[in-house]
């Protein structure tokens, strides 16, 4: 089974997650990931849990400018995404990438076209040829965020491959040496840049005047909306819960394979519920379209204390074990624990090619997830309410952000579960270890006596 998940199992999917195009999504996405904190500080301002303080807050006026700098930064994210998808698929092969990046950039809007005109403060629906005589068009913000993260990964990743493409075969116009380099990186830029947006012009006009849409909408109707049904189920929770422990067993890090291929639909669920939060003034549900599923889910019950919610096993080794192999793994490893970091418990104890200690490695985020996941459903639990914070961001604190404090309580009494879940597996590793160790003792002392009994009757001689 193991030369089987090696040699024909992980080679095909690592070569997946390794092509350019993963490579260029991940790291185009993590350019997002300071605004998407900077704008969830001013999300929470914005839509403060303490009654107190919010009304404090709006009695003075100050909730606007929360909400100005929330929408100029996590209601924009699907900017930072074309733009940083672009410009690593640029980067990657070897060219200048700012300008592939501004023609993503160019491009996303372009595809877009006014559908909501805010007249004498009320929103009214109009068509593409109403927008110029009536406002002169604007950006409709609405597909700037969540709505609209689909479409931005497919125009960066199309606009990274081409303008590459003309830049490899040489389609650009070179000047003189003597020509300083950003001028001359304007002009490599004029032919590449031009094409690809006159291509995405030829994409809009075919949805405007065929599907009488534009390409974001059709998007998000027909590719993104059932993609984010289907992982927000508990079927798409059990998958991935049971997915990174998996790939974990096997010493691939199963967490960034996962997110790399899952991050975007979950962050795209994110955006949404952060949206609803901030205008529902902190209520999230399933009736005004709230996600269960989203990025917090994940962070906070599947990966939280580390791939495999280790910090059970952890508890354990530091205060029960009786191995000096786990006492001091654990010792060393509890304080990192508890900022979500395990890779010395994986691979010291190890868990990684552990038959024993893989069945509570899988289980543990599989019953966290899937348990929390049906309490959201039910209503006993609150909806989360798309807040992103750093991954290091310690327990119970990241519950009390990403949901309030039920969130931070079911949090808490998860994390004493894992001590369970482990403790019956660890204490059959930790009486193996100590077994192994008591005879390397004994060993060792019988080698001794046997060297001083030789020594003695040496000397006797």
């Amino acid at each position: 089974m193991n030369d089987w998940i090696n040699n024909k199992l992980l080679p095909p999917i690592m070569k997946f997650v390794n092509t350019k195009a993963i490579t260029a999504l991940k790291n185009g996405m993590l350019v997002s990931l300071p605004f998407i904190m900077v704008g969830s500080v001013f999300l929470l301002l914005s839509s403060f849990p303490l009654p107190a303080v919010a009304n404090w807050m709006n009695a003075t006026g100050l909730t606007p400018y929360w909400t100005q700098a929330y929408n100029a930064s996590f209601g924009v994210l699907a900017i930072f995404a074309v733009v940083g998808i672009a410009y690593n698929w640029v980067k990657d092969d070897g060219f200048e990438p700012l300008p592939a990046g501004m023609t993503a950039l160019v491009s996303f809007f372009l595809i877009m076209r006014p559908t909501t005109a805010v007249m004498n403060g009320t929103k009214t629906v109009i068509s593409a040829a109403q927008a110029p005589t009536m406002l002169g068009g604007f950006i409709d913000r609405t597909w700037l965020g969540g709505q609209g993260m689909i479409a931005a990964i497919i125009i960066g990743l199309l606009t990274g491959w081409i303008y590459s493409m003309f830049l490899r075969h040489n389609v650009t116009i070179k000047l003189p040496d003597q020509v300083p380099p950003a001028v001359s990186d304007s002009f490599v830029a004029l032919i590449p840049a031009f094409v690809i947006v006159t291509g995405w012009l030829l994409v809009y006009i075919l949805f405007d005047a065929t599907a009488h849409t534009t390409m974001t909408q059709w998007i998000y109707q027909v590719v993104q909306t059932p993609l984010q049904g289907m992982t927000d189920s508990f079927g798409g929770v059990v998958v991935i819960a049971l997915l990174i422990p998996f790939f974990w067993f096997f010493g691939v890090h199963g967490a960034v394979i996962v997110g790399g291929i899952m991050g975007p639909i979950l962050q795209a669920n994110a955006l949404q519920n952060a949206a609803i939060f901030h205008a529902n003034h902190g209520i999230v549900n399933a009736a005004n379209g709230g996600h269960i599923f989203i990025q917090s889910l994940l962070d906070q019950f599947g990966t939280v204390t580390g791939s495999g919610m280790t910090i059970g096993l952890v508890a354990f080794m530091a205060f029960f074990a009786k191995s000096a192999q786990m006492k001091s793994i654990g010792r060393l490893s509890f304080v990192p624990g508890l900022f979500n970091i395990n890779e010395p418990v994986l691979f010291g104890v190890p868990v990684v090619m552990n038959p024993l200690l893989v069945i509570p490695f899988m289980l543990m985020p599989l019953i966290s997830m899937g348990s929390t996941y049906l309490l959201i459903k039910v209503g006993f639990l609150p909806y989360l309410n798309g807040v992103y914070i750093p991954w290091t961001t310690p327990p119970i604190i990241s519950g009390l952000l990403v949901g309030g404090w039920k969130m931070m309580i079911w949090q808490a009494i998860v994390l004493v579960l894992s001590f369970f879940v482990y403790w019956p597996f660890a204490h059959k590793q930790d009486r193996i270890l100590y077994g192994q160790e008591q005879a390397a003792v004994d060993s060792e002392a019988h080698t001794k006596e046997a060297e001083a009994a030789a020594t003695t009757e040496h000397a006797t001689d």
